[in-house]
């Protein structure tokens, strides 16, 4: 029997006609994938937080974290090329200052920047990166956990670094950061792909006025 593969859907965008195929389909599970990695790694690390482990199993929850996060940015459909550069090199930035800080420092990452809010001005950058995902989704799919997650983490991330929040309300915080993160990764899982494509016809557009 010959197999016989379907015909390749053609959508109309705003430049003309597009299709989606299986290299466009594999990226958008690739980044969904990081998320979801990323989402879990960091709602462990929350709990073992909660529970006053290891601040160096701790820290090994955020690299992989960060790991996860790069693969997503490199991955994520943005129309905004310079945009999708910036949040990528507050990925890499983030990285730089976090391996910095965790060569100089004799405590663990996890620790030293709880003890020196000032690392928050290296650290943070990665977490800018994060809320930039959050922002796009939050402007692209109207996702109301992301638009939370928006005003959440730099007010979380601020409120650290200024001193200005107990102890008691970045925990609350960052819990109701790891579970909306949590959220918002399951229900990037069971959406249906195409949305996270985008229009193939802008970014088409775009390269073109960019070779001009």
């Amino acid at each position: 029997m010959v197999s016989q593969t379907a015909e390749p859907i053609v959508y109309q965008g705003q430049f003309g006609e597009f299709t989606v195929d299986d290299h466009d389909r594999r990226g958008v599970v690739v980044y969904r994938g990081g998320l979801m990695v990323a989402a879990v790694s960091f709602a462990i690390a929350t709990l073992l937080v909660f529970l006053h482990a290891s601040p160096t199993t701790i820290t090994a929850l955020y690299w992989l974290f960060w790991a996860a996060l790069g693969v997503s940015l490199f991955t994520i459909h943005i129309y905004l090329a310079p945009l999708h550069r910036a949040l990528q090199a507050f990925w890499a930035t983030g990285g730089i200052a976090s391996l910095a800080i965790a060569v100089q420092s004799a405590e663990p990452l996890a620790l030293y920047v709880f003890h020196h809010a000032i690392a928050i001005l290296g650290v943070g950058f990665t977490f800018a990166a994060l809320t930039g995902i959050f922002f796009k989704e939050a402007v692209c799919f109207n996702r109301l956990e992301t638009k939370f997650l928006t005003l959440l983490v730099p007010v979380l991330l601020l409120g650290h670094l200024s001193g200005l929040l107990s102890v008691q309300w970045e925990q609350g915080l960052l819990g109701a950061w790891a579970v909306l993160f949590l959220v918002f990764a399951i229900r990037k899982v069971i959406q249906p792909i195409p949305p996270d494509i985008g229009d193939k016809s802008v970014f088409e557009y775009l390269a073109k006025e960019r070779t001009r």
